[in-house]
């Protein structure tokens, strides 16, 4: 059984794939399996994991069925203690794994740990360095576009970016897995958010480095695709892990939250997709799972709730 299992959700990556796979090569850290699970590619992807890399193991599923269903296909293949999520537009920097690893196994309460993501067109960027969810209802990743010689530090962050981070499998057991209503989109922050609430810590790695190409699949930052499923998988955000006193309390927050990111939205083009996407999620709510609440993490809850305060300043510094 190796230590750690590297899973590679993949969907028509053929411009990248190599790259992130020969990254894996050069580390420092050898007892490690890699997964890479192929949502249905239509581009050849699969076909190069299976001919040029017979020591990664791939499972190739009959249809695309999103991100968080592709993590939960390679959880069930995996044993190792800690699992590795990265995506296929990614290249890992050497000491990578291991400082994932070693910064997760030092403390059984950290379920996670989040790589510094650097921008592959602009290595001296940030891309992420761990992610922020606020009181408005925002997902956020903390430092993007600020200068790769900030966020040196390790610290404690609201949860892990998907796209670089280790969890430990047993309190993935614990809590759950990937809950695959989000098909993909913050999917990282609803389960870093139920680790919160059970207690559990997520936090920040600066030693371990990737370069990461961003919107590989969806095509660019701002899209219709990424903006419908960001608006429906944020109010389920709000749905799932807020007991319903927490949403009355941050309700005059989320309210100006929405309302900003339908102006803003608007001014760019992309206020039906918005508008389109908080319909579904307003669905999505009906439909999918209520975290349950329990008096034992009632100060779990309030941890969490004067962060998601706290967030909103550090949301307004990041524009600073």
């Amino acid at each position: 059984m190796s230590r750690v299992s590297i899973i590679i959700p993949n969907y028509n990556g053929e411009e990248y794939i190599r790259g992130c796979l020969d990254s894996l090569k050069e580390q420092d850290f050898g007892d490690f399996e890699i997964l890479v699970v192929d949502n249905c590619s239509t581009d050849g992807s699969a076909e190069t994991v299976r001919n040029e890399y017979p020591g990664v193991t791939l499972k190739v599923l009959e249809d695309n069925f999103g991100f968080s269903r592709a993590v939960n296909e390679g959880l069930k293949l995996s044993d190792a203690p800690y699992v590795i999520l990265l995506n296929n537009d990614t290249r890992a920097e050497k000491g990578f794994v291991r400082n994932l690893y070693e910064t997760v196994s030092a403390d059984e309460h950290i379920f996670s740990a989040s790589a510094k993501m650097l921008s592959m067109k602009d290595p001296d960027r940030i891309d992420g360095a761990g992610d922020l969810y606020c009181a408005l209802g925002w997902a956020f990743a903390r430092g993007k576009g600020k200068s790769r010689n900030r966020y040196k530090k390790p610290c404690r962050v609201f949860a892990s970016c998907g796209g670089a981070s280790i969890y430990s499998r047993k309190i993935l057991d614990e809590i759950g897995w990937f809950d695959e209503f989000h098909f993909a989109y913050l999917e990282d922050v609803d389960i870093g958010y139920r680790a919160r609430i059970m207690g559990y810590k997520n936090v920040y790695c600066p030693e371990a480095v990737v370069y990461h190409a961003g919107s590989a699949v969806s095509g660019s930052r701002y899209n219709d695709f990424k903006i419908r499923l960001s608006a429906r998988n944020n109010m389920y955000i709000i749905m799932k892990n807020m007991p319903v006193l927490q949403i009355i309390l941050n309700l005059p927050f989320l309210l100006a939250g929405f309302f900003i990111k339908i102006v803003f939205f608007t001014v760019i083009g992309h206020a039906r997709a918005y508008l389109s996407g908080l319909k579904r999620g307003y669905i999505l709510c009906r439909e999918g799972r209520k975290y349950p609440y329990s008096k034992k993490n009632l100060k779990n809850y309030v941890r969490i709730q004067f962060e998601l305060w706290l967030n909103i300043f550090k949301r307004i510094a990041d524009f600073v």
